[in-house]
């Protein structure tokens, strides 16, 4: 078996989905993306299939992922590491679709029949959080995640904190002493003002609080876990088992790798291994589409320390298009009691239509995330 094509596709609202023929018909899916950087993404999948795809054989995936990460003397970053991670979901597809398994079968097989999933409420400025929460109770949600804040001042006001705490407190309200929330720093806190927020929501009992300083001041995340007894999350934007070893030995308590940024599947199932022998749990970033969410569902059900999965149905970005559009059978993304079922279809488990994507794919404008600036028209951290 060969590879014989290597197609992308920029589908609405803001996705790119990859997709490898074979010379014997089986046809694999993937989703390579940055957020904000699609298009770039797009560009760096056309050069490694060029380079290394086109005319390999797509059962060998630890030596294709191998020299799609180490073929170049420059290697490494989000968009290089993103790239290859569609496609590698691509081939983790392949296999399955060729043995007749889904994927976690070929990674050791189920450790659970259902995985937990939260949702998302609010957007950049989040308002109205108790109503919102209440609807995702209401619809049998267990948990849901928000941010912290909007633009946030290098070192919070008392204003500021407040209204931090007036939002978790809103949803500890809503979701009574049974359910969780999580709340999203989103790396808009210097390190000081993150220990102090952080502070502040102590009595609320988050499930997590995410990425509360932004990935380049890792070294520094330990001030945070130190100050705190609430769990810290961290690894949406860390691509690499390299990448996210000091946030483990920062004393996180969660997580959170995208397998659409680090590596796919392949390298993704070696983060989680590496986060047990730290004892922390895995709770993949997912924000995006079918695909991505088909391949961090196949990770979670044969991860052991695997906790929860975010998933983007109905999320503030989807403008345009929703994940239900382009998958042919819906029903492999049920949710029971706030939880996913395990997927039994071979490969990523989902059937992509591909109809719809070819005819939506162009139809949206590169999406970018907003530029913020303080008050005296300094940069402010989106």
């Amino acid at each position: 078996m060969k590879i014989t094509r290597v197609e992308t596709f920029a589908v609405p609202p803001r996705w790119l989905f990859c997709r490898i023929e074979t010379d014997d018909g089986l046809v694999g899916w993937g989703e390579p993306v940055v957020e904000g950087r699609a298009e770039t993404v797009r560009t760096a999948v056309r050069e490694l299939a060029d380079q290394f795809l086109v005319g390999a054989d797509p059962s060998r995936i630890e030596d294709l992922w191998q020299v799609m990460t180490k073929g170049s003397f420059y290697r490494g970053g989000p968009v290089l590491s993103s790239a290859v991670a569609g496609i590698d979901q691509a081939l983790w597809d392949i296999a399955g679709k060729a043995l007749g398994a889904p994927v976690h079968r070929l990674l050791g097989g189920p450790v659970r029949e259902r995985a937990r999933a939260y949702c998302w409420v609010g957007g950049d400025e989040p308002a109205a959080v108790r109503d919102q929460v209440a609807a995702q109770v209401e619809a049998g949600f267990t948990a849901v995640k928000m941010n912290a804040s909007g633009r946030m001042s290098r070192l919070p006001t008392v204003s500021e904190l407040n209204e931090v705490a007036a939002r978790a407190e809103a949803a500890r309200e809503a979701l009574g002493p049974e359910r969780d929330f999580a709340i999203d720093f989103h790396g808009r806190f210097s390190t000081a003002g993150a220990v102090r927020a952080v502070g502040v929501l102590e009595p609320y009992a988050p499930m997590f609080v995410e990425e509360p300083v932004l990935p380049e001041y890792t070294h520094l995340l330990g001030q945070v876990t130190d100050s705190t007894a609430l769990p810290v999350a961290t690894g949406e934007r860390l691509f690499s088992r390299t990448d996210v070893l000091p946030a483990l030995r920062a004393g996180i308590a969660v997580l959170q790798p995208d397998l659409s940024h680090a590596g796919g599947i392949s390298e993704c199932r070696r983060i989680a291994s590496l986060a047990e022998t730290f004892d922390v749990a895995v709770a993949p970033h997912c924000p995006l589409g079918p695909l991505a969410l088909a391949a961090s569902l196949q990770l979670a059900f044969c991860t052991p320390n695997f906790l929860i999965q975010e998933q983007s149905i109905g999320i503030h970005y989807n403008k345009g298009a929703e994940l239900l559009d382009y998958v042919a059978d819906r029903s492999v993304f049920r949710f029971d009691d706030g939880h996913m079922l395990r997927p039994t279809g071979p490969g990523l488990g989902v059937e992509i239509d591909e109809q719809a994507v070819r005819d939506a794919d162009g139809t949206t404008e590169s999406w970018h995330n907003p530029l913020w600036r303080y008050g005296d028209g300094a940069f402010a951290e989106w």
